[in-house]
This record gives structure tokens, C-alpha cells and sequence, in this order.
């Protein structure tokens, strides 16, 4: 607690500091004004930017923040910054006692003499209980009162300077004070200040460079060497002067010193996923994933704007599961396939089993808000209203792990439909005779598609798949009537329930309303793949099967850890876990997923363990290019809208499509029917080059019939 006696005597100081004390006040009327101010600094975290990594935990992402800072011991500055900051700012530091009574006096006569506030009084402790006090604000008010030019606050400051000059050691206000104090261009402490200025760490800092961040402390816009050279080149000389005077430097040193130019070197701190590096703007859609994840996360907060304001501000080091080399590897792959027609949108998600980790996330777009100079809309409406296409520029979560509903993605939903059917006690030898066009027993609007009737009444791709086929050749020639006659045996409910049990979610109203329990028994054309869904969804789905039946959500990241260095956990079933680590559970049996990956080895031409895929299949080149175990799906819709192949070995899998975002009605076309094959195949021969190879396991007699 101040003494009264002392109290009355700043309080006559203060009338020459930014807004005078009322005539008369005295010693009295200042402790009444005291007992009315706060007590405590709260204890009050300062936000530190938080750095994204690539897998290899060196490629940065991007940063995220609203105040760019990263703390750093003192310990491990230059003591140039240090003795730079005392003599700019606070010469008597080390020996007074958080408030510096002879500067406030000298204050004091140099006001009354000049008339005006000519100069200021306060400590570096006094400011950082400012810069605290306007930090751990949570109202408008109590940020006001931070920062207003008012006696009050100024006795604010003194009070609770003094107390934590009780707390603290003078070490410790100087590095809270280097760590929150703001140095211009959106530079919070002296980390930022060092890269934004001369993108150095503060360690490495030389006393010219030193004395210019520290003389930018009392007024950053007024001293910004990057706008004004004559007043920042002044203040910097002075601040090395005082340093010559308090004894830190030689005179000599200080003559070589002011003798120099002010030389930056500047940076701009990338911030948020539109800043990713101009040399890799692919990752922006990465990027977006990540953040849409992290807001999804409950461990991060309880809503998604409280967790988003922890990845702002909680100084977290973020390595991520993208691949660099395999994103760069199909980035390539794919742009030397897709210059035929830009609307068309070829993208490609490799998932790796067991974990849900995104080890890339590659489409044929530039990741930029900028579509000025995109190409027309092929929307026809959109279009007439001048609306640009989103083609090269977006930032459309076209991939997945966003806002868009997606594409329909034709017969790969046929794997929905047959591990629905297994998990009910099917076997693979489950046959039907499939005729080139099937009255089905699902009940359809009249003169709707397929319809005969009030039936639905889907057919084959072509006449030669008529005939008697099991899940072997049903799947491996995708065959539209065999599938909807095994759906209608296990319900088209189980199906769709099934769907959702590997991943996927209902992104439009009329997907959800048909997925409903009220709908999905009679949604019988959900097995040929007529919901909207994503490359993303789809790869994790068949990542699924991969893993034996454990299905992980997807997830961007490989660890996170706090600034002091240790991995952020969350409590989950009472348990502290990594925040990092796959959220995995098992979705169906291990034999289930190994028959329906036997069905799936006939599609890709490398046959099957334990049956009979028949004469043909409908990608059967991918085995041959593979070179390696590979199972998977092709998948069209009506019109090759859109075509897809979702593939898998035992260690990764990958999903590609090629359909326009812009307006689906539009036609891939048949010519592009191999280029989904192409991406998921040369992908994941790339990540596996060199890898052992690895065979499925095959499934149990008592599944097979």
C-alpha cells in the first residue's frame, strides 16, 4: 500500500501529466481515489502467434494470430536490446522501486514550464502494468481505463507497479516487458520486431539494430525506419548516446554506431491460410482444412469462435500430416493431365489408414481470394448476373473439410451397400440375376428418372454385364442391377446408416432428408451413389477398409505443443490424451472389411484372394500401373457428370474426381474417365516408392458362403 504522505505528493506531480488533477486535491481526496482502483494485475496470459508446419516440422504453413508475438527468455537475448531499452526508455530501472520519483518531479517542472505535457514520467514497470491492464481487458471500459490519459489511471499504474516490484524480480518485468511491448508494423515483442524488421532472431541482434527497435518503443508510427529514415536515424542515435552515457557502450563504440545507416531488412509475417508461400499456394486448401478442423475440436474450446481464438493466440507450434514432397509430387501429376478445359475441377486426398491423417490434398486451382481475372461462370444463371467462375483463383473447400456440399460420386457408394451386407451376415457368394434393366421395389415420383411406372427402374452401363453375379463380379464390374437387388435384401437404410458409420455426413437438405429414418428405407438409389459428398469424405471412407475396419476421422495434424514444449492434451473418457492423436474407432468386423477388400482387388485388375472377379472389370489398368497390391472403386454419374476412383493398399489410400463446382450439370465426359484412376494411382506409387510391399489380408471361409 502507498503512504498517504507519499500519495499526496505524486498526486501534485501527476497535475502536469496528460490530464491535470482538479484544483485542491490533496493527499485525502488521492486515497479515496485509490481505494477505488484495482488491487491485482489479472493473471493474464499474452497471445503468442502460432506457427503451422508441414509433416517435416520445418516447411511453415503459415502463422496464425492477432497480435504477432513469440515469447522468448531473457536469458537468451542480446544484451544489446536490453541496455538499448533501458536507456531509451528507463535509465534508473534497476534501482528504483517500479516508480521513478525524480523523473516524476523532472516531469513535472519541465510541463509547468513549457505549459503542456512535454514529458512523461513512467517507468518500465509502470508500463507494463499498462500493457497488462489493456491485454487482460474483457470489456470495452475496463480497456479504456487502461490506456485513458487520466490521473487515475496513471495511480493506477503506480500502485500496481509498486506491488510488482514486491512480486516480481527486475529480470522478469523486463521480459514480460520485451515480450508484450508493441514495435510497429504489427510486431508484438521483440521476436516479431527482429524478423518484421531485420528478419534475424533477437539473439542475433547488433547494437545498431538493437538501439532502432528499441528507440521505436515510445512512438512506433512517428520512428518506423520503413517510413520515415530522418526521425527513426534521431531517435536510434539518441537511444545509442544514452547508452554511451549510462556506461553500456564506449564512446568510440557509439561514434562507429550513429555513423551507420539504418539497413533493414523486412518481412512479412504470413498470417492465416491466405498467406501460405507464394511458391506453394496449393497448400491454402490444406491450410483451410486444418482450420476448419481445429474449430470443430471441443479441446480447443467451447465454441468455435473460442477456439479459433486460441489458435490465435496460443503460441502453439503445429506440425501437420501434409506431405510437402507427395503435395508437390501431385500438384504436378495432376496439372499435366487437366488443360483441356479449366471449369473442370481434378483434385485428389490421399488418407493414410489407421490414423485418418490427410497426407495431401492436391486440385488443379490456385488457392487466392483475387478471381478477377477468372474465367466466365458456367452457371448459366450466374453467369447473366456477371458472376466470375472459380477457375484458376478460389478458396472453395472444393477437396472437402468445409462448407461445400460436394459432388455425387456414382458407383464407389456401391461400397456402402455391400459392407452393410456383410456386416448383416451376408456372404460373398450372395447372388442374383442381374438383367440389363431392374423393376426395383422403390416407389419414385411419376415420369421421374428411371422410372417405369411409379418403380424405379435402373439399368446396367452395358448389356454385357446381364446375368448372374455375386460380390465378386457384381462389384468388380459394377454392376447397377446386381447392387440395387442386394440393397433392397439388406435395406437401403442399412446402407445409408453404414455410409455415415465410415464417415460421411449429409451436406444438402434434400440428402438429409432422404437419409432420415422417416427416408432411408426407400432411398433406393442411394446405392448408385446419387449424394453429395467429397474427396476427403470418400478417401477416409475406403481408408476404413484399409484399416481392417477402424474408422479414424480425419485430421491435419501430427502434434501439437504448447510454448513451453510440451504436447497439448484434452480429457476424453477421463483420460488425458494427446489433442494430435487419431480419434479412431472400430466401424465393422475385420473380416468384413477383408471380403469387401477382396471384392474390391477385382476392380483394379489384380484379382481377388478367395474368389472370382470374372472376365473384366471396369480398372482393370491400375493394378498393371500400380505394380503393387491395390484395391478400389470407379465410380460415374448420369452423363459422366462427374467420373471418380477411390483407391487403397494396405498403407494409404486416395480419392480423386473430376466433375465442374461451378455447375454440376455439366459433363466431365467419358474422354476424361481414366484421369481419377491416373491421380489416386501415381500417387500412391509415389508415396510408396521404395516401401516394402505390402498384401492384403485375405478373408475367412466363414464370410466367403
Amino acid at each position: 500500500m502507498l503512504r498517504a504522505g507519499v500519495l499526496g505528493g505524486v498526486v501534485l506531480a501527476l497535475a502536469s501529466l496528460p490530464l491535470a488533477v482538479p484544483a485542491g486535491i490533496g493527499a485525502m481526496k488521492g486515497a479515496a481515489i485509490l481505494q477505488n482502483m484495482p488491487t491485482e494485475l489479472k493473471d493474464h496470459q499474452v497471445g503468442q502467434t502460432t506457427y503451422v508446419y508441414a509433416s517435416d516440422g520445418k516447411s511453415l504453413i503459415t502463422m496464425f494470430y492477432d497480435e504477432h508475438r513469440k515469447f522468448v527468455p531473457l536469458a537468451s537475448l542480446n544484451p544489446n536490446i536490453v541496455n538499448a531499452v533501458i536507456a531509451a526508455e528507463d535509465a534508473r530501472f534497476y534501482s528504483h522501486m517500479g516508480v521513478d520519483f525524480q523523473s516524476i518531479a523532472r516531469a513535472f517542472v519541465a510541463n509547468r514550464q513549457q505549459g503542456e505535457v512535454s514529458q512523461g514520467a513512467s517507468t518500465l514497470t509502470m508500463q507494463y502494468v499498462r500493457m497488462a491492464l489493456r491485454d487482460s481487458a474483457t470489456t470495452a471500459q475496463e480497456a479504456v481505463a487502461a490506456t485513458e490519459q487520466t490521473p487515475q489511471r496513471k495511480l493506477t499504474e503506480i500502485r500496481l507497479a509498486i506491488k510488482l516490484e514486491g512480486q516480481w524480480t527486475k529480470d522478469q518485468i523486463m521480459e514480460g516487458y520485451l515480450n508484450m511491448a508493441y514495435f510497429g508494423h504489427r510486431a508484438y515483442g521483440i521476436y516479431a520486431a527482429s524478423q518484421i524488421f531485420f528478419s534475424k532472431e533477437p539473439k542475433d541482434l547488433t547494437l545498431v539494430e538493437a538501439a532502432t527497435l528499441a528507440g521505436l518503443v515510445k512512438a512506433p508510427s512517428s520512428f518506423d525506419p520503413a517510413n520515415q529514415t530522418g526521425p527513426a536515424l534521431d531517435r536510434r542515435n539518441y537511444v545509442i548516446r544514452r547508452m554511451a552515457e549510462l556506461h553500456f557502450i564506449t564512446a568510440d563504440q557509439a561514434n562507429k554506431a550513429a555513423a551507420e545507416p539504418i539497413k533493414l531488412k523486412l518481412s512479412s509475417p504470413p498470417r492465416d491460410c491466405g498467406s501460405v508461400p507464394a511458391a506453394n499456394r496449393d497448400w491454402g486448401f490444406f491450410c483451410d482444412f486444418f482450420k476448419n478442423w481445429w474449430m470443430q475440436q471441443p479441446a480447443f474450446g467451447p465454441n468455435p469462435v473460442a477456439r479459433l481464438d486460441k489458435l490465435r493466440t496460443g503460441g502453439y507450434k503445429v506440425v501437420t500430416s501434409l506431405d510437402p514432397k507427395l503435395q508437390e509430387f501431385g500438384m504436378k501429376d495432376l496439372l499435366s493431365r487437366s488443360k483441356t478445359d479449366m471449369r473442370l475441377a481434378y483434385g485428389n486426398v490421399v488418407v493414410q489408414p489407421g490414423t485418418g491423417r490427410v497426407l495431401s490434398m492436391t486440385v488443379n486451382r490456385v488457392y487466392s481470394m483475387d478471381q478477377s481475372k477468372n474465367g466466365p461462370n458456367s452457371d448459366p444463371i450466374k453467369r447473366s448476373f456477371n458472376v466470375k467462375g472459380s477457375y484458376p483463383n478460389t478458396v472453395a473447400p472444393l477437396l472437402g473439410g468445409g462448407d461445400i456440399p460436394g459432388y455425387q460420386a456414382g458407383s464407389t457408394f456401391k461400397m456402402f451397400t455391400m459392407v452393410a451386407a456383410l456386416d448383416s451376415g451376408m456372404k460373398m457368394s450372395k447372388s442374383f440375376y442381374a438383367p440389363h434393366r431392374y423393376t426395383s421395389i422403390y416407389v419414385v415420383e411419376p415420369g421421374g428418372p428411371a422410372a417405369c411406372g411409379n418403380r424405379w427402374c435402373p439399368s446396367n452401363a452395358s448389356g454385357s454385364m446381364t446375368g448372374k453375379h455375386n460380390m465378386y463380379s457384381g462389384f468388380g464390374k459394377s454392376v447397377n442391377t446386381y447392387f440395387v437387388q442386394l440393397e433392397q435384401a439388406v435395406g437401403s437404410d442399412k446402407a445409408v446408416r453404414m455410409a455415415e458409420r465410415m464417415g460421411l455426413v449429409w451436406h444438402t437438405d434434400v440428402d438429409r432428408l432422404h437419409a432420415s429414418p422417416k427416408h432411408a428405407d426407400k432411398w433406393g438409389a442411394f446405392t448408385l451413389g446419387v449424394a453429395d459428398t467429397t474427396p476427403l469424405e470418400m478417401a477416409n471412407a475406403y481408408a476404413t477398409v484399409a484399416a481392417e475396419g477402424m474408422y479414424c476421422k480425419p485430421s491435419p495434424v501430427l502434434s501439437i505443443k504448447t510454448p513451453q514444449g510440451q504436447e497439448f492434451t484434452t480429457t476424453v473418457d477421463g483420460k488425458q490424451v494427446e489433442a494430435a492423436a487419431p480419434q479412431c474407432h472400430r466401424a465393422f468386423s475385420q473380416d468384413v472389411a477383408r471380403a469387401a477388400t477382396d471384392a474390391a482387388r477385382c476392380v483394379t485388375g489384380y484379382k481377388a484372394a478367395r474368389g472370382s472377379c470374372g472376365d473384366w472389370s471396369t480398372g482393370s489398368r491400375v493394378y498393371a500401373m500400380m505394380e503393387r497390391p491395390i484395391a478400389g472403386k470407379t465410380g460415374t454419374t448420369d452423363d459422366t457428370r462427374a467420373a471418380w476412383f477411390v483407391g487403397f493398399t494396405p498403407e494409404l489410400a486416395a480419392a480423386s474426381f473430376i466433375a465442374d463446382p461451378d455447375y454440376v450439370k455439366n459433363v466431365a465426359g467419358d474422354g476424361n474417365y481414366n484421369m481419377p484412376l491416373d491421380a489416386v494411382t501415381n500417387s500412391l506409387k509415389f508415396a510408396l516408392k521404395d516401401k516394402p510391399v505390402r498384401d492384403f489380408n485375405p478373408p475367412s471361409s466363414d464370410i466367403l458362403n
